[in-house]
């Protein structure tokens, strides 16, 4: 691996989950900026299709696979297609949901469906690549899409909370078994940025306050400042960061 600059990831490929939309979709754009080749999955076939074409003219590539994170088998066939293409050395889980509102109303489909996407799918498909890091021997780096809300709590986010929360948890112990077969897992855990998952809650101008209050840099983050935390954590100068929650939050978890 080495240092983040164009073309430095030329001959490494990435799998990039979510990466039709929001941070996943800048986290492939700034990988393939690198040079990387670039694999990316969700849902649904249209996203996918513009991040592929946004990365024209780029010197890596993206190739897109639909796939169901929330599905084992539908995760197993993604990293096998993706690993068969080009051996993978990069994971990065940017899928991700969220059904803000008071808990007492929130639906137990609702908290199914967060779990199932936030945590189920983040586990999956670091297992599935993992095991072929494991396989191979040659180390590897994986970086999972956490967020702030896996450190504090915040009201109406309870289920959300709860799975960041387990997602840095899964960051720590996947970093220390993981460690000694040079494979790296680390976590971005950004403020609030505005993305299509989060862009409808700032209709709401109290909401918009609040939010700005507590961030003492006093603004949002934008989708390239995550992308750079990714592209740091899979460089060769973060060789010795793993089990690591880089925050990029302006500073509302310093408080």
């Amino acid at each position: 691996m080495t240092a983040a600059h164009p073309g430095s990831l030329a001959g490494h490929h990435a799998l990039v989950t979510g990466g039709g939309t929001g941070l996943g979709a800048g986290a492939a754009l700034a990988l393939a900026a690198d040079g990387a080749q670039v694999t990316i999955a969700g849902r649904t076939q249209a996203t996918l299709e513009e991040t592929v074409a946004a990365a024209s003219g780029l010197p890596g590539t993206i190739r897109a696979i639909q796939a169901d994170v929330t599905s084992e088998e539908s995760v197993e066939a993604l990293v096998e297609a993706a690993d068969a293409h080009v051996p993978l050395t990069i994971l990065v889980t940017a899928a991700g949901v969220n059904y803000p509102g008071p808990t007492v109303d929130t639906t137990m489909t609702e908290v199914d469906r967060i779990f199932d996407t936030n945590i189920r799918g983040t586990f999956l498909a670091a297992r599935a690549v993992g095991r072929r890091m494991l396989d191979r021997g040659d180390g590897g780096r994986i970086v999972l899409l956490s967020s702030q809300m896996g450190e504090v709590g915040y009201p109406g986010r309870a289920a959300y909370c709860a799975s960041k929360h387990a997602v840095n948890g899964m960051v720590k112990a996947l970093a220390v078994e993981w460690a000694s077969h040079g494979i790296t897992v680390n976590a971005v855990s950004p403020t609030f940025v505005i993305t299509p998952l989060t862009k409808g809650f700032f209709d709401d101008p109290a909401f918009a306050d609040d939010v700005l209050r507590r961030i003492p840099a006093g603004r949002l983050a934008e989708v390239d400042h995550i992308s750079g935390a990714v592209r740091y954590l899979v460089s060769d100068v973060a060789a010795m960061t793993t089990g690591q929650i880089l925050g990029v939050d302006g500073g509302w978890t310093a408080w």
